[in-house]
């Protein structure tokens, strides 16, 4: 199915902060309805196995935690070139799988034009299904950090109606 914009979460909701990008998805699908021409994807830790997504797609962002070496919470945008495509030192805590992607994509001559990945430095990486108190603060941020970019690419998408203040989910359109 050929599918305009995607945005996949990676990472492992078992390791607390390493599953960011899978909790980001989970609450884009809940709180917004989206454009039929866009997918949200649930990527977890499937490395290559994310290949067949990956084709016909204009524009992907990569949700992740990455390690900036900066404060737990700080947030970046790497847009194109500046994801490593081949294997270098770990920039995401699993970042082989999301290298060997792209440069499989690459590779195989189906890597979209626009790639971002856009990442928080997490605080704890152990055993829990809790974010830590750093990430769950910023977590807002970050949605609207995805939210503007989504946005600059044109995605149309409004918020659905769910019960309840919005300070609550802790983030604001």
């Amino acid at each position: 199915m050929w599918t305009k914009i995607s945005v996949i979460g990676l990472g492992n909701i078992l390791l607390r902060d390493e599953g960011i990008g899978v909790h980001v998805v989970e609450a884009l699908r809940k709180d917004f309805d989206f454009s039929q021409d866009f997918r949200l994807l649930d990527g977890g830790t499937l490395g290559l196995d994310l290949l067949p997504y990956v084709e016909g797609t204009e524009k992907i962002l990569f949700v992740d935690a990455i390690d900036l070496q900066k404060e737990p919470g700080t947030i970046a945008i790497i847009e194109d070139e500046e994801i490593p495509s081949c294997l270098k030192p770990a920039l995401s805590f699993h970042e082989i799988g999301l290298a060997d992607l792209l440069f499989a994509a690459k590779f195989v001559g189906i890597k979209p034009p626009k790639v971002t990945l856009i990442g928080i430095q997490p605080e704890k990486i152990e055993m829990g299904l809790t974010l830590s108190d750093t990430l769950s603060e910023n977590f807002g941020k970050l949605l609207n950090t995805i939210l503007e970019k989504l946005r600059e690419w044109g995605v149309e998408f409004k918020e659905k109606n769910i019960k309840g203040p919005a300070d609550v989910r802790g983030y604001s359109l």
